[in-house]
């Protein structure tokens, strides 16, 4: 019973206070303020792609594969 609650919660907090900001974003007419999210989001994952293909570099190089 208590796991239960538990995903309850965790699932109360997700739905009502982590994602209310997208709830506001989502109802925005403004399209630079809905991607702007998304845009953040990419030029992290391309930020740590290139430094995951660095790092495969260096090693490769090192010949510690």
């Amino acid at each position: 019973m208590i796991t239960n609650n538990i995903f309850k919660a965790l699932g109360d907090f997700f739905t009502n206070v982590f994602f209310a900001p997208f709830e506001a974003i989502r109802f925005s007419d403004n399209w630079w303020a809905q991607s702007t999210l998304s845009w953040v989001f990419a030029i992290i994952a391309a930020g740590g792609f290139i430094y995951w293909m660095m790092q495969i570099q260096k090693f490769k190089k090192a010949g510690t594969e």
